[in-house]
């Protein structure tokens, strides 16, 4: 009897970016009102220091500071995990809404209260170690649904894309970097027809129910009038 086929856990490998024209491909953050861009900048900028060409936590993740909790990794409907299984624990941060997420910057939650469904939908996640204050990985990754995230919208930042991004002196140069904000618009023409109608019947008609000689006087003007306009879209 053929022994039953044990059903196998999906693992993935997020791509890993390496430079800011990685990041900038990726569209990871992308467009507004999405934050993630200006979380990224803020985790590398607020929460790592370098020592020695080693990169460190400046804050304790488990501490729940910044609105950080730990991340489950747990299977989704299609038994695929989002990160790959390992001996330290994933914590995320990202979500507005946590306790202690008014600790993170004014630039971070700038979009906060913009009703759209791309706002707050995009997250850190890193791995802690158990040397204090090391990390493992990070990634960004963004909530394709209520629930679950995206895997083809996950991505491992490398450690020379986190120093790339700790030379920019401010926000609004990383954002313009990597082309946040630029919003390319579809140019539109839009013809407006102006059906000119003869209405020499209907005067006649309004005189002769008239009166007085005023209603004719006053229609003179409208023998041509603009009596529909027809828009179209090019």
């Amino acid at each position: 009897m053929p022994r039953p086929v044990k059903e196998m856990q999906m693992r993935t490998v997020p791509r890993k970016l390496r430079t800011i024209h990685d990041l900038q491909m990726s569209r990871f953050g992308k467009p507004w009102p999405k934050h993630g861009l200006q979380l990224l900048y803020w985790f590398v900028k607020e929460c790592i220091w370098e020592n020695d060409d080693e990169m460190f936590l400046a804050c304790d993740p488990t501490t729940g500071i910044f609105g950080f909790h730990p991340f489950e990794n747990r299977c989704n409907d299609r038994n695929e995990q989002l990160l790959p299984d390992m001996d330290s624990s994933y914590y995320v941060v990202g979500n507005l809404y946590s306790p202690q997420a008014n600790m993170l910057k004014d630039y971070v939650k700038k979009n906060k209260d913009v009703q759209n469904d791309l706002q707050n939908t995009d997250r850190i996640i890193v791995t802690t170690t158990q040397q204090k204050q090391c990390f493992g990985k990070i990634y960004a990754t963004t909530h394709k649904d209520k629930f679950d995230y995206n895997p083809n919208d996950t991505f491992h930042i490398s450690r020379s894309l986190l120093k790339s991004i700790q030379s920019f002196e401010s926000v609004e140069d990383f954002l313009s970097s990597v082309g946040y904000g630029k919003v390319s618009y579809q140019m539109c023409s839009v013809a407006c027809v102006r059906v000119l109608v003869d209405d020499s019947d209907l005067k006649d008609e309004m005189e002769s129910k008239s009166s007085t000689t005023d209603h004719a006087d006053a229609d003179t003007d409208s023998e041509k009038q603009l009596r529909n306009c027809g828009c179209t879209i090019l």
